[in-house]
């Protein structure tokens, strides 16, 4: 972050109306003004805190506890200037999230006290940061609904998904606002971290206020007024919505949730966020939103606000056009076969609370839950692709080794430090004093990076082809 960046007189002036009185309007210009710090989330869904610590206590990583997320840590690194963070052994096997420590803060909210976690819907999911911290949570259980407006994000969100091992998602594209009228009080739970006009992620995009007025701010109000209450009429009766965004006016926030109040009345609860985490006090307002500014913290700015759905609401009435759905759920025979091939191959087993579906040649792993919804809601994309089908068999995916693989089955073949560097180059491996037959899992440190398969000698390289590295990679 360069000290002299521009930051808009409009924009300082608007701050300055605003800012409770215990906080510092120069303290605000100077932290704006300074670079933010990097923070990790640990992937549970593929190892536990404890043991991620224990893996990077020799690497010269040093981590400090995220208050209000006990999987995230800000972090600095003795090799930063070598590796970049992202090319690191542990991102690349999905053992962490690389995400700001602010935005873990959301989910934390929706998390409180929620044991209902059947059918949760992430409305404006891409690149993924909330919607992986929200599946960690669900331990791969129950569905997760992740819509993205923009079709150029929905193949970095899908990659996400599946380096972290979730297997219990859904991905959508549409306008936020189908939900209400397509999808009515059907999820339990949902997230709208709704797209803003950013002015709290000044400190990491220089450019963050370029496009920065006055009038794009209401513009961008108006649309998120028109997200809230579609997502409000989706939530099931009782059900908890957690509306966040990356910006500080007031428009935006505490504007948007009082629309939702005015337009709903007693059906529409605000529940406090006092004792979300220790400080917390520190960014609450006077309806028990959380708004934070960046110095409070030394984190982006956000907002959050939790609300409770007391009563039925009334949706639009619409006729679907969803077209026909090309795939159908496998009869118990063929659902068998595929549980034995895939553990006689891999020594993985087809997951509780899970379903086979059909398509073509191809066999896929949709989560139970989502039956219903399939029949209301066109995806994109659901579950997991397990395998192709083929004479004398199943080949199985990358993405079914790296949600379904632990790294302690039968069938691993474990890589060194450079026989794994060679992998994520694309390379095949010829392991010495080894040979076999058929598919392996691949692992390195004991985690799955692939899947590979046997041609004589050599194992040959399953990584997919968007997912090769040529450059800037691991030590160790």
């Amino acid at each position: 972050m360069h000290p002299n960046i521009h930051i808009p007189d409009a924009f300082i002036e608007q701050i300055r109306q605003i800012m409770p009185d215990h906080l510092d309007m120069d303290e605000f210009i100077a932290i704006c003004k300074t670079p933010l710090r990097r923070s990790i989330r640990v992937n549970t869904l593929k190892i536990s805190v404890e043991d991620f610590l224990a893996r990077v206590a020799d690497k010269g990583w040093h981590l400090t506890p995220v208050p209000w997320c006990e999987t995230g840590f800000w972090i600095t690194r003795d090799d930063e200037d070598s590796v970049s963070l992202g090319n690191t052994a542990e991102h690349m096997a999905g053992l962490f999230y690389i995400q700001e420590a602010s935005s873990m803060m959301p989910v934390t909210a929706l998390l409180k006290d929620n044991d209902a976690l059947d059918c949760v819907l992430d409305m404006a999911s891409a690149p993924g940061s909330k919607t992986t911290q929200i599946a960690s949570a669900m331990k791969n259980r129950g569905a997760l609904v992740a819509n993205e407006l923009a079709a150029s994000r929905i193949k970095v969100l899908h990659s996400n998904l599946q380096r972290c091992g979730v297997y219990n998602a859904a991905l959508t594209h549409f306008d936020g606002c189908v939900f209400g009228s397509w999808a009515p009080e059907s999820f339990d739970s949902i997230l709208l971290d709704a797209p803003c006009s950013g002015e709290g992620a000044i400190r990491k995009d220089d450019d963050a206020m370029e496009n920065w007025s006055l009038q794009s701010v209401e513009d961008i109000a108006a649309v998120q007024r028109n997200l809230i209450v579609s997502g409000f009429q989706a939530l099931k009766p009782g059900g908890v919505m957690v509306y966040s965004t990356c910006t500080l006016n007031l428009s935006e926030n505490q504007g948007v949730c009082r629309h939702l109040k005015e337009t709903f009345g007693d059906a529409v609860e605000f529940e406090s966020l006092a004792d979300l985490f220790d400080g917390a006090d520190k960014a609450l307002t006077e309806e028990g939103f959380l708004h934070v500014y960046p110095q409070i913290y030394d984190s982006e700015g956000f907002f959050v606000a939790r609300i409770r759905k007391l009563a039925a609401v009334e949706s639009p009435a619409i006729k679907k056009r969803k077209g026909k759905f090309p795939f159908a759920q496998a009869n118990t025979k063929d659902a068998e076969a595929v549980a034995t091939s895939i553990k006689q191959d891999l020594d993985l087993v087809i997951p509780e609370g899970s379903d086979i579906w059909l398509r073509d040649k191809e066999v896929w792993l949709f989560p139970s839950q989502l039956r219903d919804l399939i029949k209301e809601i066109r995806f994109q994309r659901i579950g997991i692709k397990l395998a192709e089908q083929h004479k004398k068999g199943y080949r199985w995916q990358h993405e079914a080794v790296m949600t379904l693989a632990k790294g302690n089955e039968s069938t691993v073949v474990a890589f060194t430090s450079e026989q794994a560097k060679e992998w994520f180059m694309g390379r095949d491996i010829r392991p010495e004093d080894l040979s076999g037959k058929g598919e392996v899992i691949v692992t390195y440190r004991d985690y799955p990076i692939g899947i590979g398969k046997w041609v004589g000698n050599r194992i040959k390289n399953g990584l997919p082809r968007e997912l090769v590295r040529d450059t800037n990679l691991f030590d160790i």
